[in-house]
């Protein structure tokens, strides 16, 4: 005999997979379908955010590279590969940090800016377009709203195995 609370349990954790898997679905067609909208223009979707963060007026004196790896969630060991990559095609310039000459300051150079603004913007603009028919702002906006409370969660939880020390 299946009692109710026991159901309504299977219920959940049958529709809490179906959300994860719907999630890492999205997120793997967000790479191949946005890397596809700004290929043209040498950028991936990684490079993509790292040139959305340092395009930040926040960012405009540049960001060091454990404050953007922590901002984007990935590990400094990832994020330096990714940065000498684009720092080698002249989208990234790297310096010391006058203040800490330890660590490393990533800043958008005059190139980046240009293919960012010039050449990526508008495909991105026009990818959002497409990614989100059908969406009215106020579901663009419940979306958000569960995204970082999901999120959030997330956060806590890598919090609570000891995680967010790898962009240290």
């Amino acid at each position: 005999m299946v009692f109710p609370m026991q159901k309504e349990n299977n219920a959940r954790m049958d529709l809490a997979n179906r959300v994860f898997f719907r999630l890492y679905q999205c997120a793997n067609m967000l790479h191949k379908t946005g890397t596809r909208a700004i290929e043209s223009d040498g950028l991936t979707t990684q490079q993509w955010a790292v040139l959305g963060a340092l395009s930040r007026p926040q960012a405009a004196e540049g960001m060091s590279v454990g404050d953007l790896a922590r901002y984007l969630m990935v590990s400094r060991q990832n994020l330096s590969g990714l940065l000498s990559r684009m720092e080698r095609d002249g989208h990234v310039g790297l310096a010391a940090d006058p203040r800490d000459r330890r660590s490393r300051l990533a800043s958008m150079t005059e190139a980046g800016r240009h293919v960012w603004l010039v050449g990526a913007q508008p495909k991105i603009l026009a990818y959002y377009e497409d990614a989100l028919e059908g969406f009215s702002v106020n579901d663009i906006a419940h979306s958000l709203h569960y995204l970082l409370k999901l999120l959030e969660n997330m956060q806590r939880i890598d919090k609570a195995q000891g995680g967010g020390r790898e962009a240290e």
